[in-house]
């Protein structure tokens, strides 16, 4: 069974809701990474075996949305591409699914990655279609309906962070310091030029013509200290530990790896990124979701025979502090 191998990765900028990033679909960003991590590549679009993109909120986006991000991003029409919904998983799985197909010999190379737009999420109607006939309508807001909102129990997802803070006793102070540390970490690696290599820089163009241009995240805070966060409300429960600075922004971007087979990338004379030796998922019950990166985890272990504790660095989905804090004690 062939290895499959990273080869090139890119991303954009994190935008802000409703921020730089804004006036571009989703399909839109991700084509721009889609372009750039076929060029850093050293490949031509036309070398791609299919693309793979993840991508949550879909509603209003037209068929396909990762399709329209590959062909706007190089791809012939000819080589497929398919889009992934899997919440928070679904550009990591978008790369499960790229090392899949090359170790069953199914393709060569593979772009995957994700594409959002929490700007342009639209507001749906429910019963306009055959007629509300009677009474008050109501708009939905699909960024929340379909992106944060726990469909299951009916709460919004940030309840999912006070409850694992109260299942692993995660404290107010422990949250607000991870998040400070989190921000200052960020401001300090950016100021390094850590991230530079890595983001593609996005220009705008305005109805005169003039250029901005977007090249760092727009979502760290520079300054921030654990005192700040201290003094700020809870955001879902009136005596919760969740708030709005140590949960994550709602934001929009894109990021995209070029997967290969290790043979294939040899053959061209392409030096690999990272070799990916295993990959797991886990399922828990819905308001245990935050937990579910410590099951993936233990799952993965009992299939490569690796503890998590070997590994020289695990990364860890910040969605709430409450939840990073939750998974660095489990796991």
């Amino acid at each position: 069974m062939p290895d499959a191998v990273i080869v090139s990765a890119c991303r954009t900028p994190i935008g802000r809701f409703s921020g730089g990033l804004a006036s571009f679909r989703a399909p839109e960003l991700g084509a721009l990474v889609v372009r750039e991590a076929i060029r850093r590549a050293g490949l031509d679009g036309a070398d791609v075996d299919e693309v793979i993109l993840g991508n949550v909120l879909q509603a209003g986006l037209g068929q396909n949305p990762a399709r329209q991000a590959a062909i706007a991003g190089g791809v012939p029409v000819e080589k497929p591409s398919f889009t992934v919904n899997k919440v928070c998983g679904s550009g990591l799985k978008s790369v499960m699914l790229a090392a899949q197909a090359i170790r069953l010999g199914d393709a060569e190379v593979i772009v995957a990655g994700g594409q959002e737009s929490m700007s342009n999420a639209p507001y749906l109607a429910p019963k306009v279609r055959d007629g509300l006939r009677l009474g008050h309508g109501q708009l939905l807001d699909a960024m929340i309906h379909d992106g944060l909102w726990d469909i299951y129990n009916d709460f919004h997802m940030g309840e999912t962070g006070e409850l694992i803070a109260e299942r692993c006793d995660v404290s107010r102070a422990d949250m607000d310091a991870f998040a400070a540390t989190s921000h200052q970490r960020a401001a300090a690696a950016r100021d390094a030029g850590a991230f530079d290599d890595e983001i593609v820089p996005v220009e705008i163009k305005d109805r005169k013509g003039n250029v901005t241009v977007v090249r760092h995240d727009e979502g760290v805070r520079d300054g921030t200290t654990a005192e700040g966060l201290g003094a700020m409300r809870p955001a879902f429960r009136k005596d919760g530990k969740v708030t709005a600075a140590n949960a994550s922004q709602i934001s929009d971007g894109a990021s995209a790896v070029v997967v290969m087979s290790a043979e294939a990338a040899k053959k061209r004379g392409i030096e690999p990124l990272a070799t990916i030796t295993g990959y797991s998922t886990g399922g828990v019950e819905p308001k245990w979701v935050m937990y579910a990166p410590v099951v993936a985890m233990e799952n993965l272990s009992k299939r490569t025979g690796t503890a998590t504790s070997s590994y020289d660095l695990v990364e860890v989905n910040e969605a709430f502090a409450s939840a990073a804090c939750a998974v660095t004690k489990e796991a």
